[in-house]
């Protein structure tokens, strides 16, 4: 049974770079996701402009014609209205917020991964250093997951892919 489970054994400079790895796969994804967040919310308050500047070419006509034009004023004041009520309920900007907090100290973290990991290939340290310093590391990310990563399906997928490292995207 020993030689089986000396199988699985992997050495500290591999658990170092697998870390960096999943972290570096959390970061990216953390960074992907606010940016989509925040593309979708741009298009929301675009669409919610359109709507509010349709409602008042539409109420203007309305003025002068007839009621056929006062429906459609009031339709789309109802539409721009709806629209604006789901784009406040559904507040992105705390999402948003917490993805990007989430990937900048996280990209903190990975920079101190880079420094161990070079350090570690000039042989600078010896195992007890790098398996304290990797430890430090992995606690500081742990804290960061705890406290900032938001609550959402794409946290759900970047954990997912952080799991399985840059390979898992190929």
């Amino acid at each position: 049974m020993p030689g089986y489970l000396g199988m699985f054994q992997i050495g500290l400079v591999e658990q170092v770079r697998l870390s960096f790895d999943s972290l570096q796969a959390a970061c990216e994804g953390h960074a992907e996701a606010a940016a989509r967040l925040s593309r979708l919310s741009s298009h929301a308050r675009l669409a919610m402009l359109g709507s509010c500047a349709l409602t008042s070419v539409l109420t203007a006509i309305a003025l002068q014609g007839g009621r056929g034009w006062i429906v459609a004023a009031a339709l789309t004041a109802a539409a721009a209205f709806a629209g604006a009520a789901t784009y406040v309920g559904f507040d992105q900007q705390p999402r948003i917020y917490g993805h990007r907090v989430s990937s900048a100290r996280l990209w903190v973290v990975c920079e101190k991964y880079r420094v161990l990991i070079a350090e570690m290939e000039e042989g600078r340290l010896d195992p007890s250093e790098i398996h304290q310093r990797r430890n430090a590391l992995l606690q500081e990310a742990a804290g960061i997951f705890e406290q900032s990563a938001p609550d959402d399906r794409y946290t759900f997928e970047i954990a997912k892919r952080a799991l399985h490292g840059h390979r898992a995207r190929a």
